[in-house]
């Protein structure tokens, strides 16, 4: 392996220092959901496409969170990926303790039952197939059945600790 370029030197990877270096890494928004009782939700960095055949996303979990319970027992969930404007969504679906389906969240029953929340970039309703359960979290593998997108708009990210967006894009036409 080639030395480094810079003068920094490598530190223990513990958790602050984890946590610290992925700070660096933007990641969109997304909100999954599931049904209940009681309904469940969170604000997640962490979704990703796993394969596109078969077609298999992914999003982890906290197994310590209020979430887990109908997470865990859920077959059908929904993710959401946020608009750049809902940075105070996100926050609610990030915030324990409260009814995060309350106003002024906006959603309604979707497809088995999965809350779907209004005005989301774009959703898809997801069969989970497995949970991988790895140190504090779960890694949910699932496989999407229907989908929605805006075909338009921006993404909302998460970067360095904070909400962001990208500037709007300018289509050539």
């Amino acid at each position: 392996m080639a030395p480094p370029t810079d003068d920094l030197e490598p530190v223990d990877a513990d958790v602050a220092e984890l946590r610290n270096l992925l700070r660096h890494q933007a990641s969109t928004v997304t909100v999954v959901t599931a049904p209940g009782p009681p309904l469940a939700g969170f604000t997640a960095t962490s979704f990703s496409a796993v394969s596109l055949r078969p077609p298999v996303v992914s999003f982890c979990v906290d197994t310590g969170s209020s979430s887990w319970p109908t997470m865990a027992a859920a077959r059908h969930v929904g993710v959401h990926l946020l608009a750049h404007d809902q940075h105070q969504l996100a926050r609610t679906f990030a915030t324990s303790g409260i009814n995060r389906f309350a106003a002024p969240t906006r959603w309604q029953p979707g497809p088995e039952g999965v809350p779907v929340l209004a005005d989301a970039l774009a959703w898809l309703l997801c069969r989970v197939i497995d949970r991988v359960r790895v140190g504090s979290h779960a890694i949910v593998l699932a496989e999407p059945e229907l989908l929605r997108s805006a075909g338009t708009g921006s993404p909302l990210l998460y970067h360095r600790g904070r909400y962001t967006g990208l500037p709007a894009a300018h289509v050539p036409g």
